[in-house]
């Protein structure tokens, strides 16, 4: 036990979360173990217990490292409400696509301070221009959500390798008896597009500007 305790001295938390970031890009979300992690830091794996309790709470602090990354700032005075979320949706997507698993990370974890710190600054910013609490976390989820998956699914491609040309032509000749999907496949190039990223942000963006249209003509 004076073995553990002394291998902690050198061992800060901040340390331990950088290096398991680490070695989530190099051996991904299922590879990255308490083990794997101890040996990379040249510890015991008893000794990662004196930060975190468990691999759970590792992950979490993972997850909150790595949203982190670029703080959301509130909605200045005359700012477009909807660009302003939408710039922050494409932050979210390039801080994920940055490290690996980072979809699956989040999605298994509980939100940090930086998480919550966010979604309350959300919350603040649309109730000033005209959203109830209750429609900004409506409108939130769903950015969230959409944002959630659809790097999740750009994550499970870049893992499946990307296919060459060829691969690419056989997949559009199996979709020959569908043809309405076979055309906007090859119009598109696929569903993990930036275009397509741009277009189901406008999608939901649009839903909540209506909702506030809806709203303000109540009244």
């Amino acid at each position: 036990m004076n073995d553990v305790k002394l291998s902690t001295v050198a061992l800060e938390r901040d340390v331990i979360v950088r290096t398991a970031i680490r070695l989530l890009d190099e051996a991904g979300l299922e590879k990255l173990t308490l083990r794997r992690l101890a040996a990379e830091l040249g510890v015991q794996a008893p000794a990662l217990y004196w930060h975190f309790r468990n691999k759970q709470e590792l992950l979490d602090a993972m997850a909150e490292a790595i949203s982190a990354q670029e703080p959301l700032r509130p909605l200045a005075e005359g700012e477009s409400w909807e660009e302003w979320l939408a710039e922050w949706c494409r932050s979210q997507r390039r801080v994920f696509k940055s490290h690996r698993d980072t979809a699956r990370l989040t999605a298994g974890t509980h939100p940090g301070t930086a998480t919550l710190r966010a979604a309350e600054t959300i919350l603040e910013s649309l109730r000033r221009v005209g959203f109830t609490r209750t429609e900004a976390m409506w409108g939130l989820t769903a950015l969230a959500s959409f944002l959630g998956g659809f790097v999740l699914e750009e994550q499970a491609d870049q893992e499946r390798g990307v296919p060459d040309p060829s691969a690419l032509e056989e997949a559009l000749e199996s979709l020959a008896p569908y043809p309405n999907l076979r055309a906007v496949m090859a119009e598109t190039g696929g569903p993990q597009t930036d275009a397509a990223f741009e277009h189901g942000i406008a999608l939901i963006l649009s839903g909540m500007r209506a909702r506030l249209a809806d709203r303000r003509d109540v009244r």
